[in-house]
């Protein structure tokens, strides 16, 4: 049977193992060299963006780096506190820490509060908590030994020590478990005179000198930490400086001449005439070093010294009281009595104070009336002497000048006395007729009124 022309006889194309797998590896191949593509592409993506992540890690850490620096004194505000540590936000992405140790004061008491302001240093940049590490000082049981001291001196950290004992020319200091020596020019802005007074307390001060050898040589200032503050209070004082404005402030130094007053990082001068409306006296009977008062500024004058450039600024109490004279006469009428105490002594008469910033003359012939030597008295101490109480009279008041003339009050008594006598008998004389009286009845007079005093 023939299989030409048969519909059945034509060839049945199949698809052959071979076929069929070269078709499915081609498909394979085709969809295999699309996902290599892709593969390629999500690879390079990958790369791409951890090489972008890392950019930007590394772009935030140079930034980071480049908004602070290692020893930089920066400020922020304290926004929560642990049993530890202390966070600071230092007004950016960046977060500051520092210890609480770092804010105790010399009792053990933490200092300050969440809502604080504070300065600090850094000293490590992304630390084990990933911010910035800062310190206020060192040197309170937290400072691991010249490694710490030496980070201390290189980045102008301060330190707290405490003042051991007094040696030739400063200081001994116990900082961190060593040795330093502090020169006496270094412990104030002032020279020193007694430096013993310092041995027992907890001060801060910065390492000027480190060396390292067989022990460490540590020189240390705290004059430059001091300075540094009256720098910056007086940036703020000087804003509202002006003649007429009342500032705190507290006494420096003691002069013959008057005394100097810390008035918030710049000194002013409180000389002796300004110190109260009583005749001047030393400043040391008035103020002590150290005290805190009140004082008005009276002139401001520019100009320089030692080739720096700066203000004299003249300070005064006196202006701040209420003026004694001002109300004279009200307070001491003509013939009143009060008591009073000599002053000083003159060739010319006493003085006597009768009230703080208020005294009179009592004229040497005053004096000599009441010991009756008819005016030949040579000189007041000759009749009292200063610190004596006297009982007085006001004679005389002229307000402006600020002068007084007074009399003994004994002396006063017996003048009205005689007075009263002699008028009563030129009243008598008046009267008419009646007996007028002899030269003897006005002798007994004043005889009686000398009597009595």
């Amino acid at each position: 049977m023939s299989t030409t022309g048969s519909p059945t006889d034509k060839p049945i194309q199949k698809h052959s193992p071979q076929g069929g797998g070269a078709k499915r590896a081609q498909s394979h191949a085709a969809f295999s060299g699309q996902g290599a593509d892709e593969s390629a592409d999500f690879a390079s993506m990958l790369a791409e963006f951890e090489g972008a992540s890392g950019g930007k890690a590394a772009g935030k850490a140079k930034a980071k780096a480049a908004r602070v620096q290692i020893g930089q004194e920066i400020k922020g505000r304290i926004v929560s506190m642990s049993r530890e540590s202390v966070f600071v936000d230092l007004g950016g992405k960046d977060d500051g820490i520092l210890t609480l140790d770092d804010v105790r004061g010399p009792d053990g008491q933490v200092t300050v509060q969440i809502g604080d302001e504070i300065t600090a240093r850094v000293v490590e940049i992304d630390g084990k908590s990933g911010g910035i590490v800062l310190r206020k000082a060192l040197g309170r049981g937290d400072a691991k030994g010249a490694q710490e001291l030496r980070q201390a001196f290189d980045i102008g950290l301060p330190i707290e020590g405490l003042v051991s004992g007094v040696v030739k020319g400063g200081v001994e200091v116990q900082v961190a478990g060593a040795r330093a020596f502090c020169p006496i020019s270094q412990l104030e802005l002032r020279h020193v005179e007694d430096a013993a007074v310092y041995v027992g307390q907890r001060l801060q001060f910065k390492i000027t000198r480190f060396e390292e050898g067989r022990s460490l040589n540590l020189v240390l200032s705290r004059r430059v930490i001091l300075e540094a503050e009256a720098h910056e209070r007086a940036v703020e004082v000087r804003k509202k400086l002006a003649v007429g404005v009342v500032l705190r402030g507290k006494v420096t130094a003691l002069k013959d001449y008057g005394a100097f007053v810390d008035v918030g990082g710049i000194e002013g001068m409180l000389h002796v005439s300004e110190l109260s409306f009583q005749r001047a006296r030393h400043p040391k009977d008035v103020l002590s070093i150290g005290q805190d008062i009140e004082v008005q500024v009276i002139k401001i004058e520019t100009g320089e010294a030692g080739g720096k450039k700066g203000e004299r600024i003249s300070l005064s109490l006196k202006s701040l009281a209420k003026d004694p004279w001002a109300e004279i006469e009200t307070d001491f009428p003509l013939g009143s009595r009060h008591g009073g105490t000599v002053l000083r002594c003159e060739d010319f008469g006493a003085f006597i104070e009768l009230a703080p910033g208020v005294e009179g003359l009592l004229h040497i012939s005053e004096l000599a009336d009441a010991q009756g030597k008819g005016g030949k008295l040579r000189h007041a101490k000759d009749a009292v002497s200063p610190g004596q109480k006297i009982d007085v009279v006001v004679k005389l008041i002229d307000r402006d000048k600020r002068r007084m003339a007074l009399e003994l009050a004994s002396t006063h008594s017996a003048r009205q006395e005689e007075r009263a006598a002699i008028a009563s008998l030129a009243g008598q004389a008046s009267a008419g007729p009646q007996r007028f009286g002899t030269f003897g009845d006005l002798i007994a007079a004043r005889l009686n009124a000398a009597k009595k005093k």
